[in-house]
């Protein structure tokens, strides 16, 4: 049996997370000025799907994961754990470069004599 939430979560996935990260991928290749936009909406929406997976288990009393110390710490936070922390290193990368992008926009233009 198939579970709802998983089904939806993975549909939004594959439908618009996978393509998102292609295009920000080529657009950090090219250095395309949108590049920290899109690597921002990408990291974000695969923290927050992060959040609802880990949350889910926990609200469900990590009935899914076993339990034995080993696998629960090692497989189950540790390398799920890669995908919170890797998504959340790039989420702050982008917005340190999007305020920086700012700060000099926003900088006083000196007139030339």
């Amino acid at each position: 049996r198939s579970d709802d939430f998983t089904v939806a979560m993975e549909t939004v996935t594959a439908w618009a997370w996978g393509p998102l990260s292609f295009l920000t991928f080529l657009a950090l290749l090219r250095q395309h000025p949108a590049r920290y936009i899109l690597q921002l909406v990408v990291s974000l929406g695969q923290l927050y799907g992060d959040i609802l997976y880990f949350a889910t288990e926990a609200l469900a009393g990590w009935t899914h994961s076993d339990p034995r110390p080993l696998y629960f710490w090692v497989y189950f936070v540790g390398l799920n754990g890669l995908w919170v922390l890797v998504p959340g290193l790039l989420l702050l990368d982008a917005g340190h470069q999007l305020a920086t992008a700012q700060r000099g926009h926003d900088r006083p233009r000196h007139k030339a004599h």
